[in-house]
């Protein structure tokens, strides 16, 4: 497991603290994946009700708050498989 998706699920870990209500999926190109539920945050690949793919550079400016999920979907940066909703009530709860 790479050292940015580590970073990654601790940060995750903090901003969605109880946990997501549905399944989601980062697909980070190059490092690995992250999977978001009523669990919690943690490095697998699974099924998901929505995944979301985007670069190491752009994930990151989305963790950060330097970039707007919604922002980066529609320039392209981030693209979306699956349950809408679910990603733009993700967006939400990372913002």
């Amino acid at each position: 497991m790479s050292d940015m998706i580590n970073e990654a699920v601790n940060a995750l870990n903090e901003k969605l603290s109880g946990g997501f209500d549905g399944i989601a999926k980062f697909v980070i190109e190059g490092e690995g994946a992250i999977m978001l539920d009523a669990g919690g945050v943690r490095a697998a690949d699974e099924e998901a009700d929505v995944t979301l793919t985007a670069s190491a550079d752009t994930f990151q400016q989305i963790l950060h708050g330097e970039m707007d999920p919604t922002s980066a979907f529609m320039s392209g940066k981030l693209s979306v498989d699956g349950d809408m909703g679910m990603a733009m009530k993700l967006g939400s709860a990372l913002g």
